[in-house]
């Protein structure tokens, strides 16, 4: 199904999505993916009264925060939202009706680092609600708005125009079981209780790998439910902010988990900036769906 292979043979362990952004995700058995991502990642993002974006580096509640997205009618557009945490009673959040002018959406600029997109404002019960929860006026809940491109930065993507969504800057990451493995085994010798993959953030987590391996992989080609074959390149190491001190459990923070990475996971390619992970783009197989245990094969990447 995958041809000739190549030099690394993996599997698809889990696959990861997150409909707001920095909010608790879903772990799918199988999930369609687009050129932005999997279907409804980073569909929604959380914002203060001026429009730019916030995430657990300032609130770490948001991680006690789960969503549950579904898709409209085409499949592939976000549908509603319900939104459910701790002490709260969920909050359904309907699609914007964008068929009549009364009824139209109201249009906000929401910006993602040095991006400023326009989004889709998701109306007072849902700035209300998330207010309340994180215990912060004046937030508001925005959707991407499909006919609104973001890119992805072609320093790293080349010649390839790659959508995105809410995400930080790229339509996937990719980490491994091994990897993890590797980092709780140094927590371990610490004295510190291990992690899961959670803290990390990944849209799709491989197994078979070596540690550290997912840096080093050229082109993955991943066997899809429909069988064909998807192309993801990866393209950035994924720098590492203080997200992953948060433990998405509680919304508790502890420097264990980036003290831990520094000791080991300084990238001399990205200034010695913390890495883990894989930021990645869809070069072929858009429309397709990806399952967990899907085969992965791999060459590797040589400068």
């Amino acid at each position: 199904m995958l041809g000739d292979g190549g030099d690394v043979s993996a599997r698809v362990a889990s696959l990861h999505v997150y409909p707001v952004k920095s909010c608790a995700g879903v772990a799918p058995a199988q999930a369609r993916l687009h050129a932005t991502g999997l279907a409804l990642d980073r569909a929604w993002v959380v914002t203060d009264a001026a429009g730019d974006f916030v995430t657990q580096r300032s609130l770490p509640r948001m991680a006690l925060i789960q969503a549950e997205a579904e898709a409209g009618a085409d499949g592939a557009t976000p549908g509603a939202l319900t939104l459910r945490a701790p002490g709260m009673a969920p909050l359904c959040v309907p699609p914007p009706v964008n068929d009549l002018a009364a009824d139209a959406p109201v249009t906000r600029l929401v910006r993602v680092w040095q991006d400023r997109v326009p989004a889709w404002d998701m109306g007072e019960a849902a700035a209300q609600w998330l207010s309340r929860f994180l215990a912060c006026p004046g937030l508001r809940l925005a959707r991407v708005d499909p006919a609104v491109p973001r890119l992805a930065s072609q320093r790293w993507t080349g010649e390839v125009a790659a959508p995105v969504h809410f995400a930080d800057g790229f339509p996937l990451l990719i980490a491994s079981a091994a990897s993890l493995a590797e980092l709780n085994e140094r927590l371990a010798a610490a004295g510190h209780a291990p992690v899961d993959m959670r803290r990390f953030r990944p849209n799709i987590v491989l197994d078979g790998l070596a540690p550290q391996d997912e840096d080093r992989l050229a082109e993955l080609r991943l066997a899809t439910a429909e069988g064909g074959v998807l192309r993801i390149r990866p393209v950035k190491p994924c720098t590492r902010c203080p997200m992953p001190n948060v433990d998405p459990a509680t919304g508790d923070t502890s420097p264990a988990v980036l003290e831990a990475l520094r000791t080991f996971r300084a990238n001399p390619r990205m200034d010695g900036a913390i890495t883990f992970g894989m930021n990645a783009i869809v070069i072929e197989g858009a429309g397709q769906s990806l399952r967990v245990g899907a085969d992965v094969a791999a060459d590797w990447a040589f400068d």
